[in-house]
């Protein structure tokens, strides 16, 4: 059975491990869908280039369509990244991201949804980068499990250790602002691998698409832990 099964089967077998990520009730919370690839034409370069515009416009989406949160990006291609040299390499530029984002206010509570423990955690301080990241790493009855989140405040950094022991539905952070998440709207990037290929504080949550296959067997589908 390769990972992404026995992953599949351990959280049909143990529904009750598994927690939240963020607060949301299925009967009342609506999402709205992301979308940041080039079909999405309403969202210009000059939004996106400007931190400041790009958020106002993801709040202005939410509240227009009465949504508790922004949610998407699995496997997406998108442009957006453009804007920021962070995402340049020499050959071919990195557009395709790795992750699940969900977009909600700066200060929006951020859970552990599993139990595990803290396997690294850093401020990737660069334009477009994570900023304040957290990596949980999880023992699911022999199968290794990381989940990463990124974006957060500085202030969810404060008081962590490695190795530190975390429980389902501990608050472990916070959404940070767009003055120390990366320099975009506030959200969260969540974001799960088998194996972390020797990374600490960081992993990557955008690769080339002609790396899709390859990242592909190591980061398997967030949304089956987030229940959306």
């Amino acid at each position: 059975m390769d990972l992404h099964a026995r992953l599949k089967t351990y959280l049909q077998n143990n529904p009750e491990a598994v927690g939240k990520v963020v607060d949301y009730n299925a009967g009342t919370d609506r999402l709205f869908p992301l979308d940041l690839t080039a079909a999405n034409t309403e969202l210009t370069t000059a939004i996106i280039a400007d931190t400041q515009a790009f958020s106002n416009w993801v709040s202005d989406k939410l509240r227009a369509n009465n949504c508790r949160y922004g949610i998407g990006g699995y496997m997406e291609h998108r442009t957006i990244y453009a804007v920021s040299s962070h995402f340049d390499t020499e050959d071919e530029p990195r557009r395709l991201h790795l992750g699940i984002d969900i977009w909600s206010d700066a200060g929006t509570p951020v859970y552990a949804p599993l139990a595990g423990k803290v396997h690294s955690f850093q401020d990737n301080n660069n334009q477009g980068d994570y900023g304040p990241a957290i990596i949980l790493q999880h023992d699911l009855n022999g199968l290794a499990l990381y989940s990463l989140y990124g974006h957060l405040s500085r202030q969810s950094l404060d008081g962590l250790s490695v190795g530190m022991s975390v429980h389902k539905n501990q608050q472990i952070a916070t959404l940070g602002n767009n003055q120390e998440n990366g320099q975009w709207p506030p959200h969260l990037h969540f974001q799960l691998m088998f194996d972390m290929e020797g990374n600490y504080g960081d992993y990557p949550g955008v690769c080339k698409y002609s790396e899709k296959e390859k990242y592909r067997k190591n980061i398997p589908d967030p949304g089956l832990l987030l229940g959306f």
